[in-house]
């Protein structure tokens, strides 16, 4: 059994006139049904709550308050999933409804939880239908964009493949029509990054490509298969899933990361910053040394010991994620400094090597990450 991720869009559940497009709708259940009769297990992240509530009360752009957008989530929510039972109860497919917020991924027993209920609703042969909690959410526990939320899920049940079907057909070397469809990517480098310009696909919808390349690179490094295609076009999962599907596809990582790795660099809310200097950088990527205070340049954000943090480099760039060991305050203390220093600084014992395992020739790391 394959397990399929089908991420779809607002853009490709609304009517230009504004309303679900119920026909789609109609034939995007056909055709996950129909991979469940051949024994795969599909899960479709959804997006459209918040465009159907703005249908329901009459707007025409999508609310920029967050009570409207909450409000508009809460009605809205209804008619989506309403719209989905009746496309699939024809067909005897039964389909679970599952919301969730960027805090239930945080907590490692909601995230093991979360992966235990999706997996018992696969082997039942149900489609989990999944959307961002929106009613609730704030800016602090949001995914950002359904794009996220799926590379996420297809992370969480080792699926196969992600599949993001948007209004195009896939990623463009340039907008208009000298664009060029790529057909495959093997590594998001700065070159592909570049071909993305900002800007949110619809009045209705918040992600463009730019948040369906991040997904992307998510998924890639789980080891998943993922496909940038058109959700205009029928059958196009099922295309994918036999080798003749049209779009780009995105080649998972030989180099997987494990269950837990997946945890700590993508299932957390990043809560602060460790700026390294070149040094520091070349110990971590070329020689796979531990990570040292003397190699810290700078602190950003506000965190606590066990907190998900980055590493990056002084101009930007993000090589790794951790859990840190120590807050922000008492890295501010530490910075640059020598590690037979730490302890005067701080006044107390650095954490101990049986309960942090962060120690490499009795030297302890600041995080340990992927």
């Amino acid at each position: 059994m394959k397990r399929v991720v089908v991420k779809v869009g607002t853009a490709i559940l609304s009517r230009p006139e504004g309303g679900l497009n119920r026909i789609r709708i109609k034939d995007l259940a056909a055709e996950l049904a129909g991979l469940v009769q051949i024994g795969h297990g599909p899960l479709l992240v959804t997006s459209g709550a918040i465009g159907a509530g703005m249908d329901a009360f009459g707007w025409k752009t999508r609310p920029t308050v967050l009570k409207d957008k909450q409000a508009a989530a809460a009605v809205g929510q209804v008619a989506l999933m309403e719209a989905y039972k009746n496309a699939f109860a024809p067909l005897g497919q039964t389909v679970a409804q599952i919301l969730l917020t960027r805090a239930d991924l945080d907590d490692r027993e909601r995230y093991l939880n979360i992966r235990n209920t999706l997996n018992a609703l696969l082997d039942r042969g149900v489609i989990p239908i999944i959307n961002e909690n929106d009613t609730v959410a704030t800016q602090e526990i949001k995914f950002g964009d359904n794009d996220t939320l799926s590379a996420l899920v297809a992370a969480k049940v080792d699926a196969s493949h992600l599949v993001i079907l948007t209004d195009v057909d896939g990623l463009l070397t340039s907008t208009g029509a000298e664009g060029r469809l790529l057909p495959e990517v093997f590594q998001v480098t700065p070159d592909i990054e570049a071909l993305v310009q900002a800007g949110t696909g619809s009045t209705k919808s918040v992600g463009g490509m730019g948040s369906k390349l991040s997904a992307a690179r998510l998924a890639m490094a789980s080891g998943v298969e993922v496909w940038i295609a058109s959700g205009r076009k029928p059958g196009i999962v099922r295309d994918i899933l036999e080798g003749k599907g049209v779009g780009t596809r995105f080649a998972p990582s030989p180099d997987a990361l494990s269950a837990r790795k997946r945890w700590i660099a993508f299932g957390r809310k990043v809560r602060g910053t460790l700026v390294l200097d070149d040094g520091a950088v070349r110990a971590l990527l070329e020689h796979k040394r531990s990570l040292l205070a003397s190699g810290v340049v700078r602190v950003e954000g506000l965190f606590n010991a066990g907190d998900t943090i980055a590493l990056t480099t002084v101009d930007g760039r993000e090589l790794a994620r951790g859990l840190t060991s120590f807050t922000a305050g008492d890295l501010k203390k530490i910075k640059g400094r020598r590690s037979t220093e730490i302890e005067p600084l701080l006044g107390h014992p650095s954490p101990a090597e049986e309960q942090f395992g962060f120690f490499v020739a009795g030297v302890p790391r600041l995080a340990r990450g992927y």
